[in-house]
């Protein structure tokens, strides 16, 4: 993986690395009980068996350090979108309805107003999933947050659960050469590759000085650099549920996150993207300014596809269309090939796994 991302701070070798070692104590774990788990480590949420035909599903996640620039713009309104977002679009690709989810929020000082603004975006966030939000934490940090600027520090993450027919599961198993892949758009970063993205937008180069939040650069056709940083990521519950209850055969769903095309890859199968979505224009900004390759920006972000829904041939055109009605401009983006564990972008000339 790139040398831009890690020069920014974010070395996702070695984090893979550390999630290994992570994995590998806890599947040490004596229950003195048959295991509940039934979706094996590395897909999109984890499944327990309740009873013969019912499973709750499980994800957890948080905003990252897209949350430095809603302190910096003093924008907390959206962010907790972003908490929702990012935990049930995770819960879907199992193919569960998320019911529930709680937040933890750790802040270096309690701010009643802050907290307020924060909650006004979980609220958006839970309701356009369909999910409550019974319960939560609080936790006051002085000794660990630091804010951007201090003492405004705060951090926002997230359980979220569903359940799913132990039939009806989503993993990817049924996949085939000849599957057609359904994109659906992204609304920008959404809640990835910060890091990277503030690296090259905020920080000075070699041939150019450091862009503000509130300048306007013309790649961004009006909006400010807050506007396109701060964009709330997409919520795709109810378009997959919807695609879900049609009868369409829906053969695997990823989401689109860090780690960018790859994510496919959760799902086995190799994967043709041969006429990508659209790219919004918060992605060429970064990839100029911080001089980062198309490789590693198809590694990174979505650009632009925040969902993958991969369904038979013969029924690609419907699954895009009812895609389509909750999210325009959804539409075919590629095929399933036989080149298990390989993304290709070929008009890119792209290829995942790069070594």
């Amino acid at each position: 993986m790139s040398d831009a991302y890690a020069a920014a701070g974010v070395d996702t070798d070695h984090a893979d690395e550390g999630v290994g070692a992570l994995v590998g104590v806890l599947r040490t774990i004596e229950l003195g009980r048959p295991s509940r788990s039934v979706v094996p480590s590395g897909h999109y949420a984890s499944v327990l068996r309740v009873t013969d035909d019912l499973g709750i599903a499980i994800s957890t996640d948080g905003v990252g350090s897209k949350l430095v620039v809603a302190e910096q713009a003093d924008r907390l309104e959206t962010v907790g979108i972003d908490c929702v977002a990012m935990n049930v679009n995770d819960l879907i690709c199992v193919g569960a309805e998320p019911i529930a989810l709680v937040d933890y929020l750790a802040v270096e000082q309690v701010d009643p107003s802050a907290l307020a603004r924060i909650g006004q975006g979980l609220k958006v966030g839970a309701e356009a999933a369909g999910c409550e939000i019974p319960g939560g934490e609080l936790a006051v940090l002085p000794e660990l947050i630091r804010g951007h600027p201090s003492p405004h520090g705060f951090d926002l993450c997230a359980t979220a659960i569903g359940t799913v027919s132990l039939d009806a599961l989503v993993l990817g198993d049924r996949i085939a050469p000849g599957d057609a892949l359904i994109g659906v758009p992204s609304s920008g970063l959404h809640s990835n590759g910060y890091t990277l993205a503030r690296r090259a937008l905020q920080e000075p180069g070699p041939t150019h000085p450091s862009l503000a939040l509130d300048d306007r650069p013309a790649e961004l056709n009006g909006a400010s650099v807050a506007d396109a940083l701060l964009e709330p990521t997409v919520i795709y519950v109810r378009a997959v549920l919807d695609l879900l209850r049609s009868g369409i055969p829906v053969h695997g769903l990823a989401h689109i996150t860090g780690g960018g095309v790859t994510n496919l890859l959760r799902l086995g199968a190799g994967y043709a993207i041969e006429d990508p979505l659209p790219i919004p224009p918060i992605f060429d900004l970064v990839a100029r300014l911080g001089a980062v390759e198309a490789p590693e920006m198809w590694e990174v972000f979505n650009m632009g596809c925040g969902l993958v829904a991969t369904v038979p041939e013969a029924h690609a055109d419907e699954a895009a269309a009812l895609l389509a009605s909750h999210h325009t401009g959804s539409r075919r983006i590629g095929t399933v090939t036989d080149r298990t564990g390989r993304v290709d972008v070929p008009p890119l000339g792209l290829s995942y796994p790069t070594r």
